[in-house]
């Protein structure tokens, strides 16, 4: 790992990261390393009170006007009439490894500028704050430094402006309030169209124009509240961060004491949508990995038990359902297809609800396992097929006997939790995550959360944090119609900007939009189909990225509908290096992924069939044998049906993707040998 650091009087002659008459004109410029973003920064007075204000521009053009922050305190007067009394700045130029992901290696590289203000008036308190360009977006956090007239402090609320300069096109998720699954669509609409009273969820996408992309989000959630955005009132261009309230007092955010630094808020940049997909921002403002050992930590695939496909198996002779037969049969499937994990869902460990989906029941206890089920000899039956098991916890319950529970699990060698129905991102609820993922590395435990939060980078710091729900995902197909191929196009432009992503993809019930049905809630629903071709639902395992992918579909519909399973045998879930070739939110994507010298390409379409070249040009110099997984002539009648062709391909070639309605493709690219 290097870091340089650079004095600014230096640097700056360099990328004009300095303004002259800085104390003067209370005014710093910061450019990103390749001098396309640039940031300004100063203090001017309005509204009879000095605050602080930013503004960003990329390549020349305006993305964000002046834009306030501003602290608002419960019995403490707000900051005001600050002055900037110092700066300091470097350049951050490191290399590291992800354990697991996108990318493995990872440049984190930036311009930083601390700026430090002062109040003009008797109190005198400080606050100091940190803005770093990258060539993908711009961060930005504060820091309540330790000082006389701050100690202990209760925030409530943080009013953080993103003023854009006209009423762009967005894509934002409403979650109906601060306590969600955080799984809903991203809906296209115009800035104006949000509301003021409601906290709208990040990434919000931002089309600024058709050459200049944005996200905004946050990274690094420590002690603190999660970030919403809501519309400014009387400003229809602008937006301002909404943190979670606390639980138990709704007018208090934050309630610590200094010295303190806050989350990053961040913007990402990109030309194109699908530059803001291969960017690594939100990982590089988190700390480095804290593990001394992540050998134990595993990527995989994983079968999931009964509850999300119903008790329908013809090709058995007992009731499926939380037993120890049940699991048997899934984990043989998982083996036979060279899967690592299975997932062993709720009602191992009894029923974990008092009132169903409502009260957790508090006297679970998640170190016994249920009349009809034996985990440890299930592990041990899972070991012998190489398979591993992940137990699902609710968070009360593991809240309640994390340190018992874990310590056990270690024991009986289980390979990691998930933990469910969070449903919130307040400072109680965030520390929890950390308490949770921080015991699990202990016990050499993956952590996969489900009804939770969207992820903030945190797996860097902790790489057992494998993956997380915080989407609509396959799940809701087995009481919706919301899981269309228009929302699914949309998730990797919003919410996998964030992180990893557990959509629980490859549902083989491939239907047409007429022919798409929905059941019930709850583990009797019967079989559940998916909207879309195979190809599309392939697809999913390369486009979407989320280091345990998890296979929603049963071992008998998967048997008696094959095509197409191979794939599924040879996917990976980790990645050496991620490619956008194709990209246009909710319309279509193809995105390429290295593992070794192999590449995986996935392609998937809206309900529009259309065709996508993609230039192989990132190939090496060698030859390459492909493998293609197509929409066959019929799919847009028969969506289960598909072909598989082999070519030999090598740079200078094209692979033209013709997909159905709701179509995809998938290819797998290997040396020829």
């Amino acid at each position: 790992m290097r870091k340089y650091i650079l004095p600014f009087a230096f640097f700056g002659v360099l990328l004009s990261c300095w303004s002259a008459e800085v104390f003067g004109r209370q005014s710093l410029k910061l450019a990103s390393p390749n001098g396309k973003i640039e940031v300004s920064v100063s203090v001017k007075e309005k509204m009879a009170s000095q605050r602080l204000y930013y503004s960003i521009n990329y390549k020349g053009k305006p993305v964000l006007l002046d834009s306030p922050v501003e602290l608002i305190f419960k019995d403490i007067p707000p900051l005001a009439n600050l002055k900037i009394k110092k700066q300091s700045s470097e350049t951050i130029d490191e290399r590291w490894q992800r354990v697991a992901g996108k990318s493995k290696d990872v440049r984190n590289h930036c311009n930083q500028l601390r700026i430090s203000l002062e109040e003009d008036s008797k109190l005198g308190r400080k606050i100091d704050f940190i803005f770093r360009a990258y060539d993908d977006g711009v961060a930005f956090r504060y820091y309540l430094p330790k000082q006389q007239h701050i100690g202990d402090f209760n925030l409530e609320a943080e009013k953080t402006w993103f003023k854009f300069g006209d009423n762009h096109t967005v894509w934002a998720a409403d979650y109906k309030g601060f306590v969600s699954h955080q799984e809903s669509e991203f809906n296209q609409m115009k800035l104006s169209d949000l509301s003021a009273s409601k906290p709208y969820g990040v990434p919000l996408l931002v089309r600024v124009d058709e050459s200049i992309w944005a996200a905004i989000t946050e990274a690094n959630i420590t002690d603190w509240a999660g970030m919403y955005l809501g519309k400014v009132e009387n400003d229809s261009n602008a937006l301002v961060t909404m943190l979670s309230p606390h639980p138990n007092d709704p007018n208090i955010t934050v309630s610590s004491r200094i010295p303190r630094y806050s989350p990053w808020r961040v913007v990402m940049l990109g030309e194109k949508p699908g530059d803001l997909i291969e960017s690594n921002i939100i990982e590089n403002l988190n700390e480095p990995c804290a593990l001394k050992n992540t050998s134990w930590i595993k990527p995989g695939r994983c079968a999931w038990d009964w509850w999300w496909c119903g008790k329908y198996a013809p090709d058995v002779n007992f009731t499926l359902g939380s037993n120890t037969e049940t699991m048997k049969y899934f984990i043989d499937f998982a083996s036979e297809m060279g899967w690592e994990y299975q997932l062993v869902d709720w009602y191992w460990y009894g029923p974990p609800f008092k009132v169903m989906l409502k009260e957790a029941d508090p006297n679970a206890d998640i170190t016994k396992s249920n009349p009809d089920i034996n985990i440890p000899e299930l592990v041990r039956y899972a070991a012998a097929k190489n398979v591993r098991l992940i137990l699902w916890l609710h968070w009360k319950h593991a809240d309640r006997q994390m340190d018992e529970a874990f310590a056990l699990y270690e024991k009986w060698g289980i390979a990691g939790v998930k933990i469910d129905f969070m449903m919130r991102d307040d400072q109680e609820m965030v520390n929890f995550y950390h308490r949770a993922v921080k015991k699990a590395a202990k016990h050499h435990l993956l952590v996969d959360f489900h009804g939770a939060h969207k992820p903030d980078g945190f797996s860097r710091t902790y790489p057992n944090l494998i993956t997380r729900e915080g989407v609509l995902g396959n799940e809701w197909n087995k009481w919706s119609a919301r899981v269309t191929p228009d929302h699914c196009l949309t998730l990797p432009f919003t919410r996998m900007l964030a992180g990893p992503i557990d959509f629980t993809p490859g549902g083989f019930l491939n239907v047409r939009k007429d022919d798409f049905k929905f059941g019930k809630m709850g583990a009797d629903a019967g079989p559940v189909y998916v909207m879309g071709t195979r190809c599309f639902q392939l697809a999913m395992l390369v486009v979407y990225d989320s280091p345990l992918q998890v296979l929603c579909d049963s071992p008998y519909n998967y048997r008696h509908s094959s095509t197409g399973l191979d794939f599924l045998k040879i996917v990976p879930t980790t990645w050496d290096q991620t490619k956008v070739l194709n990209a246009q939110v909710g319309d279509f994507i193809t995105i390429a992924r290295r593992k070794g010298d192999e590449w995986f390409v996935g392609s998937m379409t809206d309900w529009t069939p259309r065709s996508l070249d993609i230039p192989l040009g990132f190939l090496g110099e060698s030859k390459y044998e492909a493998v293609i997984w197509t929409d066959a002539n019929d799919a847009d009648v028969s969506p289960q049906h598909l072909i598989r062709q082999n070519m030999i391909v090598t740079a200078k070639d094209k692979i033209t993707v013709k997909m159905a309605p709701a179509g995809g493709q998938a290819i797998h690219l290997k040396p020829a040998r």
